[in-house]
């Protein structure tokens, strides 16, 4: 299957990651979105990226792959997560970064050349007494912080 690197509007990546991906609803913003398409035109996969959704990285130079979703069609996650570099690159950007939970190999982040940073430990959850959040349903989960290679 021959894929290609598609413009995709929020709206669209948003109901595809609401239809394929496993444990996450959408995200609330962007800066930009990627899809990937085969040779008939039909999405295969998307990438959401934002501002990072850790204040601390939030230094204007960062962005945050929030969410990538595919139909399962092999290679087109990896395809996402170099383009979101290379287009993030482009903007002036010169941090890239994504998280995966326990369990997620990252085989597709590999793929992409991207590199672990740290491990993350299980948090109780986002709440707090100033700011009540709703669960999602990833509390409780041990997490890998990714960067894209600066080099690539």
């Amino acid at each position: 299957m021959t894929l290609h690197l598609v413009p995709v509007r929020f709206r669209d990546a948003s109901a595809f990651v609401a239809m394929w991906h496993r444990h996450n609803r959408p995200p609330r913003g962007c800066k930009f979105c990627i899809g990937v398409a085969d040779q008939t035109g039909t999405l295969r996969g998307v990438a959401i990226v934002g501002r990072p959704v850790a204040r601390h990285l939030d230094n204007g130079q960062t962005l945050e792959v929030t969410r990538t979703a595919t139909d399962g069609t092999p290679n087109a996650n990896s395809m996402l997560y170099g383009a979101a570099w290379r287009a993030a690159r482009a903007l002036g950007y010169t941090r890239l970064i994504t998280y995966t939970q326990a369990g997620e190999t990252g085989a597709s982040l590999r793929a992409a050349g991207w590199r672990v940073i740290a491990q993350r430990p299980a948090r109780p959850g986002w709440t707090c007494p100033s700011r009540p959040r709703q669960t999602t349903g990833t509390e409780h989960i041990p997490r890998t912080l990714w960067e894209a290679d600066p080099a690539a």
